[in-house]
């Protein structure tokens, strides 16, 4: 073992605190767990809680992330923004597919969203992009706010024991199952 895999391994690891969490009393709705979570995420002192990495592949199955801002999350979907013309709007054109993750490591708490993306309509990116300096940078309709359409949702809280809670749920139709 070399030195720096040793001093990896003598690194504490999950050393936050986590906050109550009754299973048993958690919404129907994935959506309105997030926004529960996010918010005691920030009202807990978490640095940049809609910070968020966001994993696509490209056509050949080759897989990249990359940190961005959350920008909104609704029935339709998860919101992110960037450029058509980057690496991340290239793959999505080529493989309409994403991940995101967030880790908020003071509450011992991760989010993962998994599904397709769509691009929002042309005025929705448009507004998305109003008023902002980075706007007068980018050609025409460069701007796009796409949507990902989670098919599986994982709430994970960690336990400094190791007895780690995940609730998921599952896109079924229009609606969602839930399992620990």
């Amino acid at each position: 073992m070399n030195e720096l895999t040793r001093w990896l391994r003598a690194q504490p690891s999950l050393t936050g605190s986590p906050p109550p969490l009754d299973p048993s009393d958690l919404p129907a709705d994935p959506v309105t767990l997030f926004e529960t979570w996010i918010r005691h995420a920030a009202d807990a002192g978490v640095a940049e809680p809609r910070a968020t990495t966001l994993a696509t592949a490209d056509a050949g199955g080759r897989p990249d992330a990359r940190t961005l801002i959350l920008k909104g999350v609704d029935a339709d979907g998860w919101q992110f923004a960037g450029p058509r013309s980057s690496a991340k709007g290239a793959q999505l054109a080529e493989n309409p597919a994403a991940a995101l993750n967030f880790w908020w490591q003071p509450v011992l708490r991760a989010v993962r969203v998994r599904g397709a993306v769509r691009e929002a309509a042309p005025d929705e990116s448009a507004a998305d992009i109003a008023g902002s300096p980075a706007g007068a940078l980018l050609a025409p309709g460069d701007w796009v706010l796409w949507r990902l359409v989670p098919e599986r949702i994982e709430f994970w809280q960690g336990s400094p024991d190791r007895r780690h809670t995940r609730i998921v749920f599952t896109r079924d139709g229009e609606h969602w199952n839930r399992e620990l």
